[in-house]
């Protein structure tokens, strides 16, 4: 059969693409946004660019805590190469399942609090995920998110603010143990850092505004301490 004609030609190679290799998957997590929420994506893949356009050139990237991994693509393509773990199997069998050429990265289970990821790292990145985490683990936790980090590497972590939770749904309630303000966020990155700077962010826009009117707060980190 053969294949439909766009009624402008440049938009073609869009049917050719379909027509070769399928039409991609959304993972878990963002089809449900997308049937529930669809903004909430936007806000996602905002996150992961910002971790994209501070990390770029990097050449080992770890992501933690990367769940369907659907932004993970937009800092894979500013970066060498990419790992990514998540403690759950449901979601990194899905990252695999859809996992296309020339997009393949390294997508495994493993528990940040079980120890560090094997290897040598220039930077690591943690979006949503410390938020998750019990404060009396989080050094535990974020001990072992370094512990393989090049001296000179860089660190994003990045998490819903603490002021944001009155307006958070029940189901993101459910997960957030440890929602923290900016400020409280810097004094613990700066336990691992010698130079923390904070962001904030609301909605896709990520800026440095009053931290206090923030819905989500970022970590950017540099020079590890020994």
């Amino acid at each position: 059969m053969s294949e439909r004609k766009t009624r402008e030609a440049q938009y073609q190679v869009i049917v050719k693409a379909a027509s070769e290799r399928g039409v991609e998957r959304m993972g878990l997590r963002s089809s449900e946004s997308w049937c529930e929420d669809p903004k909430h994506i936007v806000f996602r893949m905002a996150r992961y660019k910002f971790a994209a356009k501070m990390l770029s050139g990097r050449s080992s990237v770890l992501e933690i805590g990367c769940g369907d991994a659907f932004g993970t693509r937009i800092v894979q393509a500013e970066v060498g190469k990419l790992t990514a773990i998540d403690f759950d199997p449901v979601f990194i069998d899905d990252v695999n399942d859809r996992m296309i050429d020339p997009w393949r990265f390294d997508a495994f289970v493993h528990d940040m609090l079980d120890g560090p990821v094997p290897g040598a790292f220039d930077a690591v990145y943690a979006l949503d995920v410390l938020e998750h985490i019990d404060p009396a683990q989080e050094r535990a936790f974020l001990t072992n998110c370094f512990a393989n980090l090049d001296p000179n590497g860089a660190a994003i972590v990045g998490m819903p603010s603490l002021e944001s939770q009155v307006y958070a749904s029940q189901q993101s309630k459910e997960g957030h143990v440890n929602c923290k303000s900016a400020p409280d966020l810097k004094k613990l990155m700066s336990e691992y850092f010698h130079n923390v700077f904070m962001f904030s962010m609301n909605d896709e826009v990520v800026h440095t505004g009053y931290h206090r009117m923030a819905h989500y707060v970022i970590a950017l980190c540099a020079g590890r301490k020994s």
